[in-house]
C-alpha cells in the first residue's frame, strides 16, 4: 500500500512531494538536499514534534493512503512558538511517546543519545509507563472493586431472603382470601361512616407497626455493623506517619545493596563466560603464549603476565564460579528482603488507609443509626396517636357493628401487607438477579488490578529481554569488538570485551550507534510499537561503513512494514524503493538571478 506525502514549510523543505513503497525506502542525495528533513516530515503527520521553516509562518505536512486513509497537520507560529492542527496519524500520547523513542531513529533520537552520553537508560525506556497513569488506574480499580464488593453484599442479603419473602407473600394472599369469604358473612349493620374510619385507621396502624418493625431491623442491623467497625477500627495496628521513615532507609539501603550485588554478579559472569569459552575450546593461545608440556601446559597469565599453567586457570576459574553463585544467592537474599520491607511499607499504607476508610464508615453509620432511631422514635409517636384515634372510633361504635369493622380493617391491613410484601419480594428477586453479574465484575478488577500491579515490572523484564535477543541477533550480523551486552535490572547498559566489562567510550563510534540502534529496538518490541504505528525511519549513521549499514536496513526491515532511511549516493548496499528529492525545493536552493 503506497503512502503519497506532501510537504510545504518543514524543517529545511520548502516544498516536495513523494511516495513511500512498503520495504525500504531510501532517500537519496548530497548533503543539503532535504533528506533529513524530509524524515522530520514523516514524523510531524505521524505525531510527533517538528520544526517550521525558518522565517515562515505556515507549515504543513499530508498523508494520503491507496486505502483512501487522509491525514493533515498544519503548522502555524505563535510568537516563539509552532503550534500544531489538524489530524495526525497517531493521536494518544503514549503511542506518539513510542514513536519517539522507538521508531523515529535519527540523530537527536533520545535513547540513541542516551548510550552515546552514556545516560540513565531508565527513565527513557520506561517513559511510555509514564501515560498509563497505572497508579491513579490501580487506585480507581480498587474502589470500583470495593463498590463492587458493597453490592454483592447487599444482593447476597437480599437473595437470602427470597425464600422467606415468597413464603410471607404466600401467606398473606391466603388470608386476604380468607377474610374476603369471612366479609360476605358479615352483616353491614352500624354506623358505615363511623366503620370506615375505623378501618381505614386499624389499616394505617398496621402499616405503621410494619414500618416500625423494619425501622428497629434497620437500626439493629446497623448497630451490628458499627459495632463490627469499631471493632476492627480499634483492631488495627498503630501506625506513626514517622513509622516509614526508618524502614525507608533501610529498604533504599538493600536496593542499593541488592543493586551492587546484582552488577558486581553480572560483571563477573561476563568475565567468567569469556574466559571459560577460551578454556573449553582450547584456544588460550588467542591470549597469550602457551608451552605444551607432557605432565601440564605453562602459559603466562594474559592479566598479570605471571607464569602459570591451565590447570591452575581451571582452578581460578572454578573459584570465579563459586564467587559468582555467592554474590547471586546474596543478591536473591536481598532481593527477597527488599521485597519484605516493601510489603511492610505496604502494609502500613494499607492499614492507614483502612482506618481512614473505616473512620469515615464509622461516621457514616453514626449519622445512619441516628437517623434511624429518629424516624423510629417518630413512628413510636404517630402509632400511639393512631391507637388513640382508633379507641375513640371503636367506642364511638355499637357492638353489632364491631365484627364487620374488625373484618374490614382487617381485610385492608392484610391487603396493604400483601402489596408491601410483594414490592418487597419483586425488589429482593431483582437484587438477587445481578448476584451473578457483580461476582463476573469483581473476578474482572480483580484481575485486572493483578495485571496492573504486573504491568511495570513485565514491561522492564520485557524490554531486558528484548535488548538480549536483539544483541544477539545483531552479534551475529555484526563483527563487533564486545562479545555481550545487557541491561541490569536498573537499565544500566553493561558491554564485555575480552572478558571484561568496558566503557561506552572504549568502543567505536559505529559500535556506539548500533548499541544504541539495539536499545531502541528493544523498546520497539517490548511496547509492541509496530502495532501502533507501520514505519521506522532511519537517519544520521555516518560511523557505520557501507556494507553495515545495509546489513542493518535488512534487519529492521522485519521490525516494520515501511523503512524509511537516508542515504548517500555512494551507500550501494542501501537497495529499495528510491526517494528522489531533486524536484523539491529546499532552503539552500540559490535564488536565480537575471543577467
Amino acid at each position: 500500500m503506497s503512502w503519497r506525502l506532501a510537504v510545504e514549510n518543514v524543517a529545511g523543505i520548502r516544498r516536495g512531494e513523494a511516495t513511500l513503497e512498503p520495504g525500504l525506502n531510501a532517500v537519496r542525495a548530497s548533503n543539503w538536499q532535504g533528506k533529513s528533513s524530509f524524515l522530520s516530515a514523516i514524523g510531524t503527520v505521524l505525531g510527533a514534534e517538528s520544526t517550521l521553516t525558518e522565517g515562515e509562518s505556515e507549515g504543513c505536512v499530508s498523508l494520503r493512503t491507496d486505502e483512501g486513509e487522509e491525514y493533515e497537520v498544519r503548522l502555524r507560529r505563535r510568537g516563539e512558538t509552532v503550534v500544531a492542527e489538524g489530524s495526525p496519524y497517531l493521536t494518544d500520547d503514549a503511542d506518539r511517546v513510542c514513536l519517539d523513542l522507538f521508531a523515529l531513529l535519527d540523530e537527536g533520537n533520545e535513547v540513541r543519545r542516551a548510550v552515546r552520553e552514556g545516560a540513565d537508560l531508565g527513565p527513557i525506556l520506561t517513559r511510555p509507563l509514564d501515560f498509563e497513569d497505572i497508579d491513579e488506574r490501580i487506585d480507581e480499580h480498587r474502589r470500583e472493586r470495593d463498590a463492587v464488593d458493597d453490592d454483592l453484599s447487599a444482593v447476597d442479603a437480599a437473595a437470602d431472603r427470597v425464600p422467606v419473602l415468597r413464603t410471607r407473600a404466600d401467606e398473606l394472599e391466603s388470608d386476604l382470601a380468607d377474610l374476603r369469604e369471612a366479609r360476605e358473612g358479615v352483616a353491614a349493620d352500624g354506623d358505615e361512616g363511623l366503620r370506615e374510619d375505623l378501618s381505614t385507621a386499624e389499616a394505617e396502624r398496621g402499616r405503621v407497626r410494619d414500618r416500625r418493625e423494619r425501622l428497629s431491623d434497620t437500626v439493629d442491623r446497623v448497630e451490628e455493623r458499627l459495632a463490627e467497625r469499631r471493632e476492627e477500627l480499634a483492631s488495627l495496628p498503630a501506625v506513626d506517619e514517622g513509622d516509614d521513615e526508618t524502614p525507608e532507609e533501610e529498604l533504599s539501603a538493600v536496593r542499593e545493596r541488592h543493586r551492587r550485588r546484582e552488577r558486581d554478579a553480572e560483571l563477573l559472569r561476563s568475565v567468567y563466560e569469556a574466559n571459560r569459552r577460551v578454556v573449553e575450546e582450547d584456544r588460550l593461545d588467542l591470549l597469550t603464549d602457551v608451552t605444551r608440556g607432557v605432565e601440564a601446559d605453562s602459559l603466562d597469565c594474559w592479566v598479570c603476565g605471571r607464569e602459570t599453567t591451565a590447570e591452575s586457570v581451571d582452578e581460578r576459574l572454578a573459584a570465579l564460579a563459586d564467587r559468582i553463585r555467592s554474590l547471586e544467592s546474596e543478591s536473591e537474599s536481598l532481593a527477597e528482603r527488599a521485597d519484605e520491607l516493601e510489603a511492610a511499607r505496604e502494609e502500613r499504607a494499607r492499614v492507614r488507609r483502612r482506618r481512614s476508610e473505616l473512620r469515615a464508615e464509622v461516621r457514616d453509620l453514626e449519622e445512619r443509626l441516628a437517623d434511624a432511631e429518629r424516624r423510629l422514635a417518630e413512628t413510636d409517636s404517630e402509632a400511639e396517636r393512631l391507637d388513640e384515634r382508633i379507641e375513640r372510633l371503636r367506642s364511638s361504635l355499637s357492638a353489632s357493628t364491631e365484627r364487620a369493622t374488625d373484618v374490614e380493617s382487617d381485610l385492608k391491613y392484610t391487603e396493604a401487607r400483601l402489596e408491601d410484601a410483594r414490592e418487597e419480594l419483586a425488589e429482593a428477586e431483582a437484587a438477587a438477579d445481578r448476584r451473578e453479574e457483580l461476582r463476573e465484575q469483581r473476578e474482572r478488577l480483580t484481575a485486572e488490578l493483578a495485571d496492573l500491579r504486573r504491568r511495570k515490572a513485565a514491561v522492564r523484564r520485557r524490554t531486558r529481554e528484548a535488548f538480549d535477543r536483539t544483541i544477539e541477533e545483531v552479534a551475529g550480523l555484526f563483527e563487533t569488538s564486545f562479545e555481550t551486552a545487557r541491561l541490569t535490572s536498573d537499565f544500566e547498559l553493561v558491554v564485555a570485551r575480552d572478558g571484561r566489562e568496558v566503557p561506552t567510550s572504549a568502543l567505536s563510534e559505529g559500535e556506539v550507534e548500533l548499541l544504541g540502534i539495539a536499545a531502541a529496538v528493544a523498546g520497539h518490541r517490548a511496547y509492541d510499537v509496530g502495532e501502533r504505528v507501520p514505519v521506522v525511519t532511519l537517519d544520521r549513521l555516518g560511523g557505520i561503513a557501507d556494507d553495515n549499514l545495509g546489513r542493518l536496513t535488512e534487519y529492521l526491515l522485519d521490525r516494520s512494514e515501511y523503512l524509511v532511511t537516508t542515504a548517500y549516493p555512494e551507500h550501494s548496499s542501501v537497495t529499495g524503493h528510491e526517494v528522489d528529492p531533486a524536484e523539491w525545493r529546499v532552503v539552500s536552493d540559490r535564488p536565480e538571478t537575471s543577467h
